[in-house]
């Protein structure tokens, strides 16, 4: 694993969950279809959220950013933030 292996699995994943917190803060990278409308990967947005609720928290919070497109072939990117509290 690389640097920037490294980087990017900090920044796109939290630990906090394995963790006895009472807030946890995931960010999920939406990427636009090429082709057509409607976001690519909804299913990892939603594994997210339900990984959370099992481990007993609920989403509290959830804002999102676009930026435009990365590269030939690459569609727009939404970048969703998620704050999840804990469940007592």
């Amino acid at each position: 694993m690389g640097i920037f292996d490294t980087l990017q699995e900090e920044s796109t994943f939290s630990r906090a969950s394995g963790n006895n917190y009472n807030y946890v803060v995931l960010q999920v990278v939406l990427k636009e279809k090429f082709i057509g409308t409607g976001s690519g990967n909804l299913t990892e947005l939603e594994k997210v959220i339900n990984e959370q609720a099992a481990k007993g928290y609920r989403l509290h919070t959830i804002f999102t950013t676009s930026s435009g497109s990365k590269g030939l072939m690459g569609g727009d990117r939404i970048q969703a933030t998620m704050v999840f509290e804990k469940l007592e």
